[in-house]
């Protein structure tokens, strides 16, 4: 992952990965068989990783909206070059001209409904504890993630004035505006 994300997957040899790892690039390739493979297994696994921290804080006592914030929190990348947005980036960019477009979208939206399941769960305990305002569910956990996709794109790609702080900043302002429980 941090290879990946140093250099990019087009610059990445499995030659220097195989001396970095202490394996030969044949023995690489035999169990990933070409680098787009080696990209999504990194990425299952990197989510894979994210997903115990995500349940584990989706399963606290916490009220929701705290657990939306530490939701947001894992979402958004640490900075530039955060190594797990970097391997989402290469697999977006990858799947749109991948030779198998198909599986590779399958395994991407796997993974992408993850995170919104989690997210859809989340709203719907919080809106019928009174914990936020009554919302649909699936329609505003869909707007909140493309909300939080562009935003960690800025962040990945390092724009000013998008940085992680400003950008919390942002999402739970909307969150305040858009989900504070009503009165009555």
């Amino acid at each position: 992952m941090a290879m990946i994300a140093d250099s990019g997957l087009d610059r990445l040899t499995m030659a220097a990965l195989g001396r970095e790892v202490g394996m030969s690039s044949g023995h690489l390739l035999y169990y990933f068989k070409t680098k787009d493979e080696l990209l999504f297994q990194t990425l299952e696994w990197s989510e894979g990783r994210l997903g115990e921290q995500r349940r584990a804080l989706l399963d606290s006592p916490s009220p929701a909206r705290a657990r939306l914030d530490a939701y947001v929190d894992l979402y958004v990348p640490d900075g530039p070059r955060d190594p797990h947005w970097t391997l989402w980036l290469e697999v977006w960019n990858r799947s749109q001209y991948a030779d198998e477009e198909a599986a590779a979208r399958t395994r991407q939206a796997a993974i992408e409904k993850a995170w919104h399941r989690d997210l859809v769960a989340l709203l719907a305990e919080g809106s019928s504890r009174g914990e936020l305002r009554r919302v649909d569910p699936e329609r505003f956990a869909a707007r909140l993630r493309a909300l939080l996709d562009g935003f960690s794109i800025h962040v990945a790609v390092g724009l000013p004035g998008t940085g992680r702080t400003q950008v919390l900043a942002h999402v739970r302002e909307f969150l305040d505006e858009a989900l504070a429980p009503t009165e009555g």
